[in-house]
């Protein structure tokens, strides 16, 4: 999902400097900064804003946050400067699992973990907290159990796209009862 806002003129801002110009107004409307790219190099020059939320982002979230950051970029416009693009997009579901907080996230959606063994599991997400993470995985009979493990131990995460409706026994163990998950 990506809102974009039409050309701006002004100076390109550093990364470091969008976030710190973003951060306190996007915390206040509920939401974070999860990366600033900023493209000097791409025609039209671009910056990308990666914004996630508890609840992740709606269409019309998305679009209260590209006038808020325009607003807030303006404030550094120099007219002498080139154009750029301005594009505030949300974290995308191929985005990897990083910080506990996505983690707790992406609380009863499918998964694919990659352990720092390089064994890799599938699994439904479960509880998150204080560093552990308890997934929900079949074992060889297809008898559903919790797996717990230390983020420390996650060397890749990525949310997997379902086309079907989930288990709802998977969704029971990872504590989702009567919760929608939303894709």
């Amino acid at each position: 999902m990506a809102s974009e806002i039409p050309l701006r003129s002004a100076q390109l801002p550093t990364p470091q400097q969008v976030t710190e110009l973003l951060e306190g107004e996007f915390a206040r409307a509920g939401y974070e900064v999860e990366d600033v790219v900023v493209d000097a190099t791409a025609r039209p020059p671009r910056i990308v804003v990666v914004a996630d939320g508890e609840q992740g982002l709606s269409l019309d979230a998305l679009a209260t946050l590209s006038r808020l950051a325009s607003e807030l970029l303006d404030q550094l416009d120099d007219p002498d400067e080139t154009p750029y693009l301005l594009e505030v997009t949300s974290r995308g579901v191929d985005r990897p699992l990083v910080e506990e907080r996505h983690y707790r996230r992406a609380r009863g959606r499918r998964v694919e973990v990659t352990l720092a063994d390089g064994s890799q599991v599938t699994a439904r997400m479960g509880e998150v907290s204080d560093g552990v993470v308890r997934l929900v995985v079949a074992d060889r009979r297809g008898t559903l159990k919790i797996r717990e493990l230390s983020i420390d131990d996650v060397a890749n995460a990525v949310v997997q796209v379902e086309f079907s409706p989930p288990n709802p026994l998977e969704l029971e163990l990872a504590g989702v009862v009567g919760k929608e998950i939303e894709e």
